[in-house]
């Protein structure tokens, strides 16, 4: 059986974390909200950050490789869904597990 350092186990449960309360903001508290909180271009970005964690999460888990591609990335959107979630506010669940995600994530793409 594939073994999980104590590194990559931290990043999938930040992986998995961000993927669920990015998704949840998005399809509770931002659809409810209106406005800012759904206009295209930050609710897709909430959509492709929940998608590219659990993305993330699954190549670690089942052990290839290409997670340091998809973690790569997935440090990107997330440091850039941090910061629009910022922007809109009220999403502070969301800031926080996306920042927490990017740190471990860029940490298991170097």
């Amino acid at each position: 059986m594939h073994q999980l350092d104590a590194r990559m186990q931290a990043c999938i449960d930040n992986c998995l974390r961000c993927y669920s309360v990015c998704l949840q903001t998005a399809m509770n508290h931002c659809l409810e909200a209106g406005g800012k909180h759904t206009e295209p271009a930050h609710f897709r970005l909430m959509m492709a950050c929940a998608e590219i964690c659990r993305t993330s999460a699954h190549f670690m888990l089942i052990g290839t490789d290409h997670h340091k591609h998809t973690c790569r990335e997935c440090a990107e959107i997330c440091s850039e869904c941090a910061a629009d979630c910022e922007r809109v506010g009220d999403m502070q669940a969301c800031v926080d597990a996306c920042r927490r995600c990017a740190e471990s994530c860029r940490d298991m793409a170097a």
